[in-house]
């Protein structure tokens, strides 16, 4: 279960900003640097996981049941 204090720990990732002009893994390793932990973070008041499995659905069949 994850505290309060374990939320305002986590990264929002709008705050982050990745100079455009850096090569694309300067800008991985940036978002990286930033992040800190690139499975867990918030977007607002929402706290992403993520998770990967060799026999679940892919993020593309994920993201069409959200959106039909």
């Amino acid at each position: 279960m994850m505290t309060q204090k374990d939320k305002i720990e986590l990264v929002d990732i709008r705050t982050i900003l990745i100079d455009k002009n850096l090569s694309k893994q300067e800008r991985i390793a940036e978002y990286i640097r930033q992040v800190k932990n690139p499975y867990r973070f918030k977007c607002g008041e929402f706290v992403i996981s993520v998770r990967y499995s060799d026999h679940g659905p892919t993020l593309d069949e994920c993201l069409q049941r959200l959106l039909t």
